[in-house]
């Protein structure tokens, strides 16, 4: 898509692909100041039953905002973005981040568009892992 092209409703955002390792949940961990044992120690997760240490759920916030910003480019400002876990998303698993155009409205000059958006993890243990999840994005104009 063209920078200065307003998406449609319907428009899909490309996707967002990511491998989520335990040195990437260690580096987002201390960015955030989020230390909790379920991100990282072996011991406790082994007690609560779980495979493996489990990302950080705001991660994925993180990621939506990268693809929405990443395809609308520089004018694009994320006012608001919700959603909800569904499931846990474990070190080592690969998520995709879609999102579509759900609405193009005009507000103060500038294109407002609201899209639904989803993050999925992919492979043999696909699921839903944020969903549902809405933006509303900003165009500069």
């Amino acid at each position: 898509m063209s920078p200065l092209r307003t998406p449609d409703v319907g428009d899909q955002a490309p996707e967002l692909i990511r491998t989520i390792e335990l040195p990437d949940m260690i580096a987002y961990a201390g960015s955030t100041w989020d230390w909790h044992r379920l991100h990282y120690d072996h011991e406790y997760l082994a007690a609560k039953k779980l495979p493996a240490p489990v990302v950080d759920g705001q991660v994925f916030g993180a990621y939506l905002v990268e693809q929405l910003q990443d395809w609308l480019g520089p004018r694009a400002f994320v006012r608001r973005l919700e959603f909800r876990f569904k499931n846990l998303v474990f070190a080592g698993e690969t998520v995709a981040c879609r999102s579509i155009v759900t609405g193009v409205r005009e507000s103060s000059g500038a294109v407002v568009l609201t899209l639904d958006c989803e993050v999925s993890v992919t492979g043999e243990r696909a699921r839903v892992a944020v969903g549902p999840a809405s933006a509303e994005v900003r165009l500069a104009p």
